[in-house]
């Protein structure tokens, strides 16, 4: 099996001060990536800053013969997004690699949580991932050439209690990733979703004894193929947590057709329209959201109950 690298490859790593990101920033640097380590530094909630985050892994990296930068400016900000990728293009000439890792929390249940905290966090995980997609995509489809690795969450998946603001920001993650991967598709730029779970700052205040081996190095491999030139795949969601990788989809049921349906006959046919046992799943690229209208149509064009 040969070794896949990165030489003379360009990454932009946000989040990359500690747990996750660093993990990213510090394996590509070790494959021969040029990498600009992101993190402002600030506390788990967003508040504060301190350069010694992303200024460690730069160090680290240099100290082991890599290349790096770091950029400590917010992606909570088109200015800062802007400033991040600049740097990249500065540093090292232009950028080939995009994962966004950047995060906060802030809990609160449903009834409690103030619109500032819902709107801070948006700010980091999805205003954020925009931020520095934006100045980068087109740069990379100018070059024919990019990977962008955005972070979504088992929260975003599924929900979760107490974290209606990043359940929302990481579902939204999704949705901006599936049409970087359309909008990419045409010039090289290919673009997933990673979905981790590992024990980083973010797990603090939980009771993770019970909990089998889950470092971000559990992660990183996946994130590393996904961000690598023979990554074969693009608009997908890959889970990684604790040893296990895999493929999570948008998918529905076949559904029932009915010429005119009454509240009703909805009621009497729920068992057959949420049945799975055959389950429609449609690839984004090259073309999903067409693909779902014409099924849908065809259905009524066939005009046979079902």
């Amino acid at each position: 099996m040969s070794t896949l690298r990165f030489d003379d490859r360009v990454a932009v790593v946000t989040g990359g001060g500690r747990g996750l990101g660093r993990e990213y920033a510090l394996l590509l640097a070790s494959k021969g990536a040029k990498v600009v380590v992101n993190d402002p530094g600030g506390s788990l909630t967003g508040d504060g800053a301190d350069a010694a985050p992303a200024q460690s892994v730069v160090d680290e990296i240099v100290a082991a013969g890599g290349q790096a930068v770091a950029a400590i400016d917010s992606v909570a900000t088109p200015e800062g997004g802007q400033a991040i990728i600049d740097t990249a293009v500065e540093q090292f000439g232009r950028v080939d690699i995009l994962i966004h890792n950047a995060g906060t929390v802030r809990r609160a249940s449903l009834k409690e949580m103030s619109h500032d905290d819902f709107e801070a966090v948006l700010d980091v995980h999805l205003r954020g991932a925009f931020h520095v997609v934006r100045p980068a995509f087109p740069l990379m489809c100018e070059a024919g050439y990019g990977r962008v690795v955005l972070t979504s969450s088992i929260g975003g998946l599924y929900g979760n209690h107490q974290v209606a603001n990043y359940a929302a920001a990481k579902a939204g993650i999704l949705g901006l990733c599936n049409v970087v991967a359309l909008e990419g598709a045409g010039d090289g730029v290919l673009c997933n979703a990673i979905v981790p779970g590992a024990v980083t700052r973010m797990a603090e205040g939980l009771d993770t004894s019970a909990y089998p081996p889950m470092g971000a190095n559990l992660v990183a491999p996946a994130v590393g193929w996904l961000a690598h030139e023979s990554c074969s795949v693009t608009g997908e969601f890959f889970v990684a947590i604790a040893g296990r990788i895999a493929r999570a989809v948008v998918a529905e049921s076949p559904g029932v057709y009915q010429p005119t349906w009454t509240v009703e006959q909805v009621g009497e046919q729920i068992d057959a329209i949420r049945d799975l046992s055959e389950p429609v799943i449609f690839p984004v690229v090259p073309d999903g959201h067409a693909d779902h209208i014409r099924y849908s149509f065809a259905r009524a064009a066939q005009g046979v109950r079902s």
